[in-house]
């Protein structure tokens, strides 16, 4: 038997970073994840997952160049520092988060990046994404739900029963 996986990717907003659990050698922070985001038809950013497994020479790098996009809780963000009615953003607790601390360095939403991903659980990738590349290419607004290629649904028992050809 082989198993073969299909392979998806996705242009998302790089709205935010996480620090790894550890420091660089002198004591500066790692970029640990990438937080990703999609818009929907209203032009709600939603967080959609992260993309981490960084060299430690690029997460060293990154949590630098980031920085100078960084913004504070009195800039406009948009995830508010909060979600709003019906928005998902980083930092909501989970069942898997406990006690973990889930703050995250905002930054302006003008970073397109393309991620693999596995597939897609409601509105969010279902596993860590993989960074392909950055997008210099893409608008952010142009990040949003209807690229992400939806599979094939069929019901079983109409299969089972001989309805869907």
């Amino acid at each position: 038997m082989l198993k073969v996986k299909h392979v998806r990717t996705a242009d998302v907003v790089v709205a935010g970073w996480r620090p790894y659990k550890n420091a660089a050698p002198d004591g500066s922070p790692m970029l640990g994840a990438l937080l990703l985001g999609l818009y929907d038809e209203e032009g709600t950013l939603h967080n959609v997952g992260a993309a981490g497994a960084f060299s430690r020479e690029n997460r060293i790098a990154l949590a630098k160049e980031l920085a100078a996009l960084e913004i504070g809780p009195d800039d406009d963000h948009p995830w508010k520092w909060g979600a709003s009615e019906g928005q998902r953003v980083p930092g909501m607790q989970s069942r898997w988060t406990g006690k973990k601390d889930l703050g995250f360095h905002p930054l302006r939403p003008i970073l397109v990046a393309e991620v693999k991903y596995d597939h897609m659980q409601g509105d969010r990738f279902r596993h860590v994404a993989s960074f392909v590349r950055w997008r210099p290419d893409r608008e952010p607004s142009s990040c949003t739900y209807e690229q992400l290629e939806r599979p094939v649904r069929f019901d079983v028992a109409s299969v089972l029963q001989g309805e869907v050809g």
